[in-house]
C-alpha cells in the first residue's frame, strides 16, 4: 500500500476515533445529568425529575448524530482503501452512495442507540411514579 493511501485512512481513522470517543463522553454526560436531577428531586417536593426528559433527549440527537457521522466516514474509509493511488486527494467528503445508504434516523434507532436512551426514558418514567 503506497504512503498517501495510508496516510488518508490514518486521517480518517482519527476522525472515525474521535466521535467514538464523542459518543461515549455523551452517555456519561447524559447519565450524570439525569442522575443529578434525579438526587435534586428525591428531597422535594420539585419535580427536576421531570427536566430530565430534555437532556436525554438532546443527548440521543447528538448521540445519534455522532454514530450517523462515524457511519459515513467508515464508508468513506471503505471507498479510499480500494482507491487507486492516483485519485488519492485527501478528500473528506462524503460520496452520493453513502449519503443514501446511511440515514441520520436509521442512527437514532440503531440498536446501540435506542436501547440505551429507552432505559434512560424508562427509569424516568419508574423514578417519576416512586418519588
Amino acid at each position: 500500500m503506497n504512503e498517501k493511501k495510508l496516510k488518508h485512512l490514518e486521517f480518517i481513522q482519527v476522525v472515525i476515533n474521535r466521535l467514538g470517543n464523542n459518543s461515549f463522553l455523551v452517555k456519561s454526560w447524559c447519565v450524570t445529568i439525569v442522575a443529578a436531577l434525579t438526587a435534586l428531586s428525591s428531597g422535594t417536593k420539585d419535580q427536576y425529575i421531570i427536566i430530565a426528559y430534555f437532556p436525554v433527549f438532546v443527548f440521543w440527537l447528538l448521540d445519534s448524530y455522532y454514530l450517523w457521522q462515524e457511519r459515513l466516514f467508515r464508508e468513506l474509509y471503505d471507498e479510499v482503501r480500494v482507491m487507486e493511488e492516483s485519485s488519492i486527494n485527501f478528500s473528506m467528503k462524503f460520496s452520493l452512495d453513502a449519503t443514501n445508504k446511511h440515514k441520520y434516523l436509521s442512527a437514532a434507532l440503531s440498536r446501540t442507540i435506542l436501547p440505551f436512551y429507552a432505559v434512560l426514558v424508562g427509569t424516568i418514567i419508574i423514578l417519576m411514579l416512586v418519588l
